[in-house]
Order: C-alpha cells, then sequence, then structure tokens
C-alpha cells in the first residue's frame, strides 16, 4: 500500500526501465496502483509475467535489453509518454587498482551511456504528450565517495550532473528532470552483502537514522516526481539515505 490518492499518475504513460526486481519493480507497482498505464521494461519474461500479474489491466511487459536499438525504437512507436524511471544500472565493487577494463566499459555503458540514450528515445513521445518527467535512478554514491566503489561513484557523479543539463535543456519542451538517490535498500541482490559483519556495520554506522531505505521509500519518492505534484521541481535531486550524505 501506498499513500498517494490512486487517481494521481491517472491515464499517464509511464516507461520503468530495469523493471524486473527491486526498486524497478517497486516503481512499477506503485505507478500502477496510482492509475499509470506502466511499460515494464525487463530483460527476463518470468520477472515480468509476475509483475503483470498483479495489475493485468495496467501493466505492459516489454521482455528487452535496454541497451539495444530495438528498444530505442519500440520507444519511438508510443503514441505519447509522461513519465519515465531509468533504473536500469549496475555495480562492480573492487579496489581501484583491481578494476578490469570489462568492468568500467561495463559500469559506464549501461549507467551512463544507455541512461543518456533513454532518455533521448524518450524526448520525441514526451513532448506529444505535451507534458513529462524524467527520473535518473541515482545514489548516495553520486554526491560523496566509499571505498571500492570508484566505478560506481563516477557513473553516479555523472548521471546527477547530466540530469542537471538534461533538466536545463527540456525545460523549453516541458519535460523536467530529476534523480532519485539512495542509499543501501534492502534486496534480494543486496542481502548477501549484509552477512559481513564488517560491512554491515559501516553501513549502519554511515546512516544516522540506523536503518536501511525499503524500495517502498525510493519509489515514494519517484512517484512524487513523476506527478504533478513535482510540477516546479526540475534538475535536482531526492536523496533517500537516511541522512548518509548530510555527515
Amino acid at each position: 500500500m501506498n499513500g498517494f490518492n490512486n487517481n494521481l499518475l491517472l491515464d499517464k504513460t509511464i516507461l520503468v526501465a530495469g523493471a524486473g526486481k527491486g526498486i524497478g519493480l517497486a516503481c512499477a507497482l506503485m505507478a500502477a496502483e496510482c492509475g499509470a498505464n506502466v511499460v515494464a521494461v525487463a530483460r527476463t519474461q518470468s520477472d515480468l509475467d509476475a509483475l503483470i500479474a498483479q495489475h493485468p489491466k495496467n501493466i505492459t511487459g516489454w521482455a528487452m535489453d535496454v541497451s539495444s536499438n530495438e528498444f530505442f525504437d519500440l520507444m519511438n512507436t508510443l503514441p505519447y509518454l509522461h513519465g519515465l524511471v531509468n533504473n536500469a544500472g549496475i555495480n562492480r565493487v573492487g579496489p581501484m587498482d583491481k578494476q578490469t577494463n570489462d568492468n568500467i566499459d561495463a559500469v559506464i555503458d549501461l549507467n551512463i551511456r544507455t541512461l543518456y540514450k533513454i532518455s533521448r528515445a524518450a524526448i520525441a513521445p514526451m513532448r506529444r504528450a505535451g507534458n513529462a518527467s524524467i527520473v535518473n535512478m541515482s545514489s548516495q554514491m553520486g554526491f560523496v565517495g566509499s571505498p571500492n566503489r570508484t566505478l560506481y561513484c563516477m557513473s553516479k557523479h555523472a548521471v546527477e550532473g547530466v540530469t542537471k543539463a538534461m533538466a536545463v535543456e527540456l525545460a523549453a519542451d516541458n519535460i523536467r528532470v530529476n534523480t532519485v538517490a539512495p542509499t543501501f535498500v534492502m534486496t534480494p541482490m543486496t542481502a548477501p552483502m549484509f552477512e559481513d559483519e564488517t560491512f554491515k556495520t559501516f553501513v549502519f554506522d554511515m546512516i544516522p537514522l540506523g536503518r536501511l531505505g525499503k524500495v517502498e521509500d525510493v519509489a515514494n519518492s519517484c512517484t512524487f516526481l513523476l506527478s504533478e505534484l513535482a510540477a516546479m521541481i526540475t534538475g535536482t535531486s531526492i536523496k533517500v539515505d537516511g541522512g548518509w550524505t548530510a555527515r
């Protein structure tokens, strides 16, 4: 359950890239619960099938690689697009001197280059909509540094920068662009990381609120930015970080 009115995104078309699991899944579900027609994009058909089963009337699944030309071409066939959640991303954790060229290329390709290309493909259907919002998934690591996360920090600092530039350029088309920047969120992917007591202690010590985020915490901020409640907000970030970056 979310606290928004069920008509908050009524009849808006919202595309969520990276909707199969975790934060993207929560964003797609919350948008559907608020009345949106959701296009959920993920690689795995079974993930999409499970998502669609929860809201079969207003969620459509595209089982595609979000970095493929086929995906960009399909985006342009949308009659209009009111909202985009750029959630697809990866991380490669490790010391800087141990990072391979393949790791560097993979993080840059998905977290920066593909995010840019998805946003570029969204412009035409968003112009047709006449009023739209892009939410780029960033991270607290887009504002700070952290051990063994040079690649991820690099990519998310880039996301923060390009978001500001996109917001300024696309304002003339009434397209707002913002980021949501979460702290560590408990998901099936991150759960094994917290089996390491040293790492767990480090993270909890860095978060003044003393707890991890939930996927719903992030989805709430994305839903707000997608809606008309945020009609005058562009070029900024909502940090869902429990106070990590305030230190």
